[in-house]
Parts: C-alpha cells; sequence; structure tokens
C-alpha cells in the first residue's frame, strides 16, 4: 500500500488535510469514519451513488412487494 506524509491545518473552525495529488479523488464529497484503531477512513461519494439503488428496487416483482405489506 503507498503511503505519504501531508499536513494538517485549519480552515475556518474545521480541521482539514491535504490531499497530496496521488490520492486525488474525482468526487465532490467523501463518507469519513474512525476505526476502532483510530484510524480515519475516507470513502468517496459517487454523484447519483442513490441511483443503483432505485434501480435494483425496481427489479422487485409485485408478489414480493405485497408479502412485505403482508408482514408490516
Amino acid at each position: 500500500m503507498q503511503t505519504l506524509t501531508t499536513r494538517v491545518f485549519m480552515n475556518g473552525n474545521s480541521q482539514a488535510v491535504r490531499i497530496p495529488q496521488a490520492f486525488q479523488l474525482d468526487v465532490q464529497q467523501v463518507e469519513i469514519s474512525r476505526a476502532d484503531n483510530g484510524d480515519l477512513v475516507i470513502h468517496p461519494i459517487k454523484p447519483n451513488r442513490g441511483d443503483q439503488l432505485l434501480v435494483a428496487l425496481t427489479q422487485f416483482d409485485e408478489d414480493f412487494i405485497e408479502s412485505l405489506a403482508v408482514e408490516a
């Protein structure tokens, strides 16, 4: 795994991290989480990521949808 050292700085009231060009992201948003060991994990959020979910939801047949209504 490639690693680089970068700097942390303040941007207004938020702490920011400079992302080196080698790790440049082609998205406008990311999800950030902290692992149990304290590591920060950044996941790119692709612009229309909900579109795949909507497509998947349209694949269910009527019987399946009706079975959900009965269980609720």
